[in-house]
C-alpha cells in the first residue's frame, strides 16, 4: 500500500510541476477559437483578464484536488471518474492560460500556493472515504458552476472568446458534479460548505489581482 501511494505521489508531483509551470495541454479545441477577437477598452481588457485569471486558478486547484483525492480512493470506478474529470479540467487550464496570453496578462503569481493548499484539502477529503470525497466534489462543482455563471454576467458583452470558454467550463463542471453524485456522494455538513465558500472567496478576490 505504501509503495502504491508513493507512486501516486511521484506521478502527482510531476503533474504539479507541469500545472504550476504552465505546461498544461488541452485534449479539446479551445471554444474561444470559434469566436472573433473584438476590440476591448483597457478597462474591459483588465477586467476580463482578472476574471480569467481567477478561472485559471480554479483549474489549478481542480488539478490538485482530483489528483490528491484519487490517492486514497478505494474504488476503481471513482478513480476513473476523477481521471476523466481531471483531463477535462486540464482543458480548462490550457484554455484560460491561452486567453490570458491573448489578453496580454498573466497567470496568478501564487499558483504554487493555490496548488499546495488544494492538494492538502483533497488529501483530507480522500482520507475520509469515497462517499465524503465525492460529496466534496459535488459541493465544489456546485460552487464553481455558480461562480462561472456570475462571470458570464460580469464579462464584457464584446469579449466573445472569454465567454465561450467560460460557458463550456460551466457545462463541464455541472457534468462533473452530476457524475460524482451518481457514484454515491454524501451530502456535506452545512458548516463545511460555509467554510468552502469562505476559502473560495479569499482565493477569487486575491487571484483577480495577483
Amino acid at each position: 500500500m505504501f509503495s502504491k501511494n508513493f507512486d501516486h505521489f511521484l506521478i502527482n508531483f510531476d503533474r504539479a510541476l507541469r500545472v504550476v509551470s504552465g505546461q498544461a495541454k488541452a485534449s479539446r479545441s479551445n471554444p474561444g477559437n470559434a469566436c472573433n477577437e473584438q476590440v476591448l477598452s483597457e478597462t474591459e481588457r483588465k477586467h476580463s483578464a482578472g476574471l480569467m485569471r481567477v478561472n485559471h486558478v480554479g483549474e489549478v486547484c481542480a488539478q490538485a484536488l482530483y489528483d490528491s483525492q484519487a490517492v486514497f480512493s478505494k474504488s476503481n470506478e471513482v478513480r476513473q471518474q476523477f481521471a476523466h474529470s481531471s483531463i477535462e479540467e486540464e482543458d480548462h487550464l490550457a484554455w484560460t492560460a491561452d486567453r490570458l496570453q491573448q489578453l496580454n496578462s498573466h497567470t496568478s503569481l501564487l499558483n504554487p500556493f493555490w496548488y499546495a493548499g488544494a492538494y492538502a484539502c483533497g488529501l483530507i477529503a480522500g482520507r475520509c472515504g469515497d462517499a465524503i470525497s465525492l460529496g466534496f466534489v459535488v459541493e465544489t462543482e456546485k460552487q464553481v458552476e455558480a461562480h462561472l455563471a456570475n462571470h458570464l454576467k460580469e464579462l464584457p458583452a464584446s469579449d466573445e472568446k472569454s465567454r465561450a470558454i467560460v460557458e463550456q467550463m460551466r457545462v463541464d463542471e455541472i457534468e462533473h458534479g452530476a457524475a460524482a453524485h451518481n457514484l454515491g456522494a454524501s451530502d456535506l455538513p452545512a458548516p463545511i460548505k460555509v467554510l468552502m465558500r469562505g476559502m473560495a472567496k479569499v482565493m477569487t478576490t486575491t487571484a483577480y489581482h495577483f
